[in-house]
């Protein structure tokens, strides 16, 4: 297990999962390495040799190939990227306050993290293998095995053809410029940025392109949105991909006493797939009236976006909202309960923190 920096919150120890405070998350575009969260399948982290590792490449492809670390960066251009990932189980707290979720980790806001991750496109690898024109997805297979389907499995999902070949997808050996750590998937792991995070395979192993999805637990069964009362199967349900639009409040944190008077209070915005954020509403009467913060720039085209505000919150109790809108006219729902599924997924409802104000006289 890795040595666990005092700020995160664990929930489990095998497998290894793991998430900051909101608070510590504000302000920093790009996340540090000891505080970006950990999300784990496996009992135990693979321990991987860089120097003996290989990566093989085959499936629907003219010219199966198999690579070393070394033959990767010595082939191919390196490229970088500031990315976000965002579990598919971030905010999954608010839903359990819906209704139970059983076995379900119960993440909080803090499964989310930006790094600069820097390696090669997955596109030019699979450009130089070629692959055969009736290929529609692409296999990624990581080194960590998992119990979770009741027999042992590696990891393994795909994401569309499309989708690999798209100039942003990276196979990283850098985070944050350093080679990448044992726990966050060395010596190469996938990034696939504007997705969910379990689409980025940590630890790869394989390659395989296919003329279908992949048939892996944690592609056909897993990651799936299903519909109230219905139970995990082969095939059921919406297999997660593209993220939601999403925001949350990082500081004040929840609970937080601020003086009364103005209150500088910022967050982050996400959007996925091909979307941008464009607007980000702040309201301290559950949505009666709104304003509308700041954005800041982001760091690359596919990390969050921090905003903020200025409230003048009077002395008392205050509950405030965020709600984030996309360039696809997108914007967060109010209920969680109108999201609510049985995997606890997508929680993209309005984000909220209760602060309380005090006076001088209370001071």
């Amino acid at each position: 297990m890795p040595t666990q920096p005092a700020e995160l919150t664990v929930h489990s120890s095998q497998p290894y999962n793991a998430e900051p405070p909101r608070t510590a998350l504000a302000d920093l575009d790009l996340t540090p390495v000891a505080l970006f969260y950990h999300r784990n399948h496996a009992p135990e982290t693979p321990r991987i040799d860089p120097a003996t590792w290989t990566l093989r490449v085959d499936g629907r492809v003219e010219r199966p190939a198999t690579f070393s670390l070394g033959a990767l960066r010595e082939r191919f251009d390196e490229h970088d990227q500031v990315v976000t990932l965002q579990c598919a189980g971030n905010r999954r707290a608010g839903l359990a306050e819906v209704a139970e979720l059983p076995g379900e980790t119960p993440w909080g806001p803090g499964a989310v993290g930006t790094a600069r991750w820097a390696g090669v496109r997955l596109a030019d690898v699979l450009r130089d293998v070629g692959v055969d024109p009736a290929a529609t997805d692409v296999e990624l297979v990581g080194a960590d095995v998992s119990e979770e389907p009741g027999a042992p499995e590696p990891y393994a999902v795909s994401v569309p053809l499309d989708k690999a070949l798209a100039p942003e997808v990276l196979l990283a050996w850098s985070m944050n410029d350093a080679p990448l750590a044992e726990a966050h998937g060395a010596p190469v792991r996938v990034v696939v940025p504007g997705w969910i995070g379990a689409r980025s395979v940590k630890w790869l192993e394989r390659i395989t392109v296919r003329d279908a999805p992949s048939t892996g637990h944690f592609q056909a069964v897993a990651y799936r949105l299903l519909p109230a009362g219905a139970s995990p199967a082969p095939g059921r349900g919406v297999a997660l991909g593209p993220l939601a639009v999403n925001a949350d409040v990082l500081a004040p944190d929840d609970g937080a006493e601020v003086p009364a008077g103005p209150t500088r209070v910022t967050g982050y915005a996400l959007a996925g797939g091909d979307r941008t954020v464009v607007r980000v509403d702040v309201s301290t009467d559950g949505g009666a009236t709104w304003t509308q913060a700041d954005l800041d720039p982001q760091a690359g085209r596919w990390s969050w976006r921090f905003w903020q505000v200025e409230l003048d919150l009077p002395v008392g109790t205050s509950r405030v909202h965020a709600r984030a809108w996309d360039s696809a006219a997108g914007v967060q729902p109010a209920d969680p309960a109108e999201l609510w599924n049985p995997k606890g997924y997508v929680n993209t409802s309005w984000a909220h923190v209760t602060l309380h104000a005090f006076g001088a006289a209370d001071g």
